[in-house]
């Protein structure tokens, strides 16, 4: 049984007010999807990774981001859809895996997870077949149609799902088919499952886990990233 690593990397940098797209910004000297794949290609649990990019940027993320750097696990680089949906489902049916295999799905521009975690994570999807890190609201969430308030959930319910999120085979292939073949788009692996009536299970991760979408959240990282280095050289 292996354990497989996706990393859809094709976001753009509409938000970040970028020409570049985000996962090739530089965060610490390396790009950010750089520091992404370095967190799975070291961990010992992850037998596979396969980088999920745009067709026509394969080539520029196999330079700039993996051929620099000597990783020994990524296999290749696999083209993505029109959506991220259709950008897993890709990599999902191209990355060679088999029943009993277990998929980690992971941000390309979540570089801060905490990776000591994935254990945790994949033990949970080999017993209950699937489980999506996240951490509970830290603000009142409101419900807004038209400019007006129309609800305010309890907020004890309400977690932000993160990524990695992490399944067996043979549980999220045949969903992302089924929802291919129905037309339904959800807001991420895990809503797949739910749509299909199938209970996933939720570890609670770090704050720290930011997905990269705005300047702002380069500046957070770069500040985590800093932190840490001193926290290491202090303790040498």
């Amino acid at each position: 049984m292996s354990v497989i690593a996706l990393i859809p990397a094709a976001g753009a940098g509409q938000r970040m007010g970028s020409t570049i797209n985000k996962q090739y910004l530089c965060l610490n000297g390396q790009p950010v999807l750089t520091h992404t794949i370095a967190l799975f290609d070291t961990h010992p649990s992850v037998d596979h990774i396969y980088v999920i990019a745009p067709p026509e940027q394969i080539a520029l993320c196999r330079q700039q981001c993996i051929e620099p750097y000597n990783f020994t696990k990524v296999r290749d680089i696999i083209g993505g859809g029109c959506q991220r949906q259709d950008s897993v489902r890709n990599g999902i049916a191209n990355c060679g895996a088999e029943d009993g295999d277990i998929i980690i799905i992971h941000d390309g521009v979540r570089p801060l997870f905490a990776v000591q975690q994935l254990d945790a994570l994949i033990a949970q999807a080999r017993m209950s077949g699937a489980c999506v890190v996240g951490v509970p609201v830290k603000d009142t969430i409101k419900q807004v149609h038209n400019g007006q308030i129309s609800a305010t959930p309890a907020r004890e319910t309400l977690w932000a799902a993160h990524t990695p999120q992490v399944f067996r085979y043979e549980l999220i292939y045949p969903t992302h088919l089924r929802a291919q073949q129905h037309d339904y788009h959800g807001t991420d692996d895990a809503s797949l499952l739910e749509w299909q009536g199938i209970k996933v299970s939720m570890l609670e991760g770090s704050y720290r886990n930011i997905k990269i979408t705005t300047p702002e959240d380069m500046l957070i990282a770069a500040a985590f990233i800093s932190a840490d280095s001193n926290n290491n050289t202090s303790q040498v």
